[in-house]
């Protein structure tokens, strides 16, 4: 079938603008998180993965589609084509399960307090560890899956060879299921139990006098969540703008990849098609900007740090210990207070 030159032009445009957006807010942040790499707190770490997660994709998913666009067919060897294929899902998946790492992380945070006051610094992030293995692991079929064929008479292209006639439906459900669907409910379910968690707070401090009068045991007081700081309601409140604009971005790209593998009849050539599978792709140039929007001072901050000066805030999203409440700070020695500085949090 022959392409339509005006709809591979937009394709083009909007893709070419989508990777300049996404490679230099991306690469800046990245810059910026690393500089501060040795005071960074534990969401730090996270957006600095994320971060990388995005390049991936920038590199590996959107710069090769681009590519392809302007040339209409694969050029390189067979081992490319595995390669750009395995990295494009790599991105994919880093990406998904990076912000399923941060949101867990908000959970144990606020939920199981005193699991997290107890850990100790470790060298390795294990959540981040954990979703980078998932995505590495997790993309292999891709090598098995797709090669460089020839499509036509001395015409070759990196397709992918499934099995008819279930093969493509199968993969297209797989790729939905483990990329999209598992991870959005799984942070859909932490953070209703985070909510939940905020809510009992609220109400704890609402009626902290009376508790007070009760006498009630501090037990039960620590085992409570009545130390949910500001600065720990403002990083859950980061992990849900960052999921709903990635639900925001995905959810046309894996609607309409679910009905051309289910529906012969999909109108999988049509500018309506192209655009919404185009719209997974801002997702990369997102994530930055929300960022930014929940440090303080962002831009002051940014301008100050690209320049080398230092930043106006220490963190610009703090998280830190100090803001437990004061009932269970109160029991603690000063010797236990300096150690918290050191925790990871």
């Amino acid at each position: 079938m022959d392409r339509d030159d005006y709809l591979a032009k937009v394709e083009i445009s909007v893709l070419s603008a989508v990777f300049l957006c996404a490679t230099v807010s991306n690469s800046i942040l990245l810059m910026v998180l690393w500089k501060r790499r040795k005071q960074a707190s534990r969401m730090h770490v996270f957006v600095l993965h994320l971060c990388l997660a995005d390049l991936v994709v920038a590199y590996f998913q959107i710069f090769p589609q681009l590519f392809w666009d302007i040339t209409d067919r694969f050029i390189g060897p067979d081992v490319i084509c595995k390669l750009i294929k395995y990295l494009q899902i790599v991105g994919m998946f880093a990406s998904t399960y990076m912000i399923v790492a941060m949101t867990i992380d908000r959970y144990q945070a606020i939920c199981n307090p005193m699991v997290t006051f107890q850990r100790k610094r470790a060298r390795w992030n294990i959540p981040v560890c954990i979703a980078w293995t998932i995505s590495l692991i997790g993309s292999l079929p891709q090598i098995f899956i797709f090669s460089r064929v020839e499509v036509t008479p001395q015409v070759f292209d990196c397709w992918a060879n499934f099995i008819e006639p279930w093969g493509l439906k199968a993969y297209i459900t797989w790729i939905t299921l483990v990329i999209f669907i598992l991870p959005v409910l799984t942070i859909i379910i932490c953070q209703i139990k985070i909510f939940k968690a905020i809510q009992i707070n609220l109400y704890s401090k609402t009626h902290q006098s009376v508790e007070n009068n009760n006498k009630i045991p501090m037990q039960s007081r620590a085992s409570s969540i009545t130390g949910v700081s500001k600065a720990r309601i403002k990083t859950v409140k980061m992990t849900v703008v960052i999921l709903i604009a990635y639900v925001t971005c995905w959810t046309p790209f894996f609607t309409v990849q679910l009905w051309s593998a289910w529906d012969p009849e999909a109108p999988t050539e049509t500018a309506t098609f192209i655009i919404l599978m185009l719209l997974a792709s801002l997702n990369s140039c997102t994530n930055p900007f929300i960022y930014l929007l929940f440090s303080g001072k962002p831009s002051k901050n940014l301008a100050n740090l690209l320049c080398g000066k230092r930043p106006i805030q220490r963190d610009s999203i703090p998280d830190e210990p100090t803001l437990f409440s004061s009932l269970y700070m109160s029991r603690r020695s000063l010797a236990d207070v300096k150690q918290l500085s050191y925790l990871d949090y």
